[in-house]
């Protein structure tokens, strides 16, 4: 299986059960869509920020339809200035590469550095999907399974609506 294998270990020790399916490299939302067809579930669009000082990060992740403005965003989390964080954070932090943005790369954050905001639609989701820390497939797995692996990861995280109807 690609992706990390730290992650499937963890899965495994968590008793989480998940499909897996392989694709071509899928480093965008759009291109992603292409593979999903066949995958019940809810898709999500994951964002890596860093603040205007550099010293906190955020992952920000919403349903894949929705658009996240980042003026607006900054308002609702209320963290100041935010922007997108560099390729060289997102691997020290999350051990990723662009285009592969999961909240399955907590599994590198061994500090608990990244705090996590989803937005509070996603908790009407009965199945959620992520890459496993590569872009090249998808897992799709129960919310609240998903949510007894963000439990275990140590990382701090809250529910918030990050966008208008």
């Amino acid at each position: 299986m690609n992706g990390n294998p730290k992650l499937y270990q963890k899965l495994e020790e968590l008793c989480i059960k998940f499909r897996y399916d392989e694709h071509p490299e899928a480093p965008t939302i759009e291109i992603a869509k292409k593979y999903w067809t066949e995958i019940d579930a809810t898709h999500c669009k994951n964002f890596f920020f860093r603040n205007h000082k550099g010293d906190r990060h955020y992952l920000v992740v919403i349903e894949h339809t929705k658009n996240l403005d980042i003026h607006d965003l900054e308002k609702r989390l209320r963290q100041g200035k935010l922007s997108f964080a560099s390729p060289e954070r997102l691997m020290k932090y999350l051990e990723l590469t662009p285009g592969s943005v999961t909240p399955f790369g907590l599994i590198s954050d061994s500090q608990s550095h990244v705090h996590v905001f989803f937005d509070v639609n996603l908790l009407n989701s009965k199945r959620v999907s992520f890459h496993p820390c590569i872009n090249t497939a998808t897992l799709t797995l129960d919310f609240s399974d998903f949510m007894k692996f963000m439990e275990n990861s140590g990382n701090t995280y809250e529910f918030l609506k990050l966008y208008d109807e």
